[in-house]
């Protein structure tokens, strides 16, 4: 449960933290405080954040994702009338933090993958009963302490994510920056044929409504590193991916976050 992405998705991580002057430090002491967290809390097994539990959890969301025909990874910029339609069994969801705002009562995604940003929409996703992928970096220690005690009475399914030069066991880095890019990181990491995936809600010129609070210059030069990261791992995202069906309803659902 330790893989390493390519060299090249390690090295932009240095090269972000190197932009924005962060320090790798930081990341390591909340992705090992964080792996300490869910492994000696009291209630690990029963909550399903043993090591042995998320195991499962993150073999059992592989197996939903490579097996399907479509992915659609969800990003911040998503409209809900983008994912109000008919969409062809077989098609299977991916939310990038705070957008699962946009999938709920439409679509059920498989998983979010987040850094905790996204407020009230995470917690319906949690409610819901939706795994996580969680993400702790060098900003986010008393924000992933928190929530964990707060979902403690309807623990999620969790798997951990870091973005460390070097593996740590119990915890994936599949490469990326942003919720979004590293979602697309993940699909690579899992086994997804890059044909099946498409991209709803992808954008690099403006913040969009299901990003959590945020600084809108510091969040669109974010958004210019996601692009970087997304170039590599799949150039047609720019272009959506793979083919998305016509939408069935011209109801406009798009909802402020």
């Amino acid at each position: 449960m330790d893989g390493a992405p390519d060299d090249a998705f390690i090295q932009i991580q240095d090269e972000v933290r190197q932009h924005f002057g962060w320090a790798h430090e930081d990341d390591a002491k909340s992705a090992v405080a964080l792996l300490s967290a869910c492994e000696n809390h009291p209630h690990a097994d029963a909550f399903g954040w043993s090591r042995t539990a998320r195991n499962a959890t993150l073999e059992r969301i592989r197996g939903v994702l490579t097996t399907a025909d479509s992915v659609v990874l969800v990003g911040a910029a998503a409209q809900r009338k983008e994912l109000d339609r008919s969409w062809p069994a077989g098609t299977v969801f991916v939310a990038a933090d705070g957008a699962v705002g946009a999938c709920l009562d439409l679509v059920m995604p498989a998983c979010v993958v987040t850094d905790l940003d996204g407020g009230e929409h995470l917690d319906a996703a949690v409610s819901r009963g939706v795994p996580l992928f969680v993400h702790a970096h060098g900003d986010n220690l008393s924000t992933w302490a928190r929530l964990l005690r707060a979902w403690s009475s309807n623990p999620p399914q969790l798997v951990l994510t870091h973005q460390c030069r070097n593996p740590i066991e119990g915890m994936l880095n599949p490469g990326g920056f942003t919720d979004g890019d590293r979602a697309a990181c993940l699909m690579r990491w899992l086994g997804v044929e890059e044909e099946k995936v498409i991209f709803v809600g992808y954008s690099t010129d403006r913040v969009g409504p299901w990003s959590g609070t945020t600084d809108p210059v510091r969040k669109l030069e974010k958004l210019a590193w996601m692009a970087t990261v997304l170039d590599l791992v799949s150039p047609k995202w720019r272009t959506g991916g793979g083919d998305v069906p016509s939408p069935d309803s011209t109801k406009d659902l798009e909802t402020q976050a």
